[in-house]
């Protein structure tokens, strides 16, 4: 149990999975990622991803160019996601199926 915990610790909340999926849908920028999820405030992304980077899944790079261009990208570490996002997919898809009948 200990161990969901744990897993849970970093994955969880209603917007750290879909910031992770949109960068993984080639989303770079803040507001690229802002813009692709609906109903996110900026400052719940700011702190989002900032999480996200302590944990090690994202990336932040600040470019020397003016104006400052900063970019998100998922880490290698991310990848052991894989299998727990198509697991949640998959569950999503017949959950909806159980609930709605579709």
């Amino acid at each position: 149990m200990l161990y969901v915990r744990d897993s849970l610790d970093v994955i969880n909340g209603k917007w750290k999975m879909m910031i992770l999926i949109s960068l993984m849908n080639g989303n770079r920028r803040f507001t690229e990622i802002e813009r692709s999820i609906p109903k996110i405030t900026s400052k719940v992304l700011a702190k989002e991803l900032k999480d996200l980077e302590e944990n090690q899944l994202i990336t932040r790079t600040v470019h020397d160019s003016y104006p400052v261009l900063v970019e998100y990208s998922t880490t290698a570490y991310v990848k052991t996601l894989d299998k727990v996002l198509r697991e949640l997919h998959n569950w999503g898809i017949n959950h909806r199926k159980k609930i709605f009948g579709k």
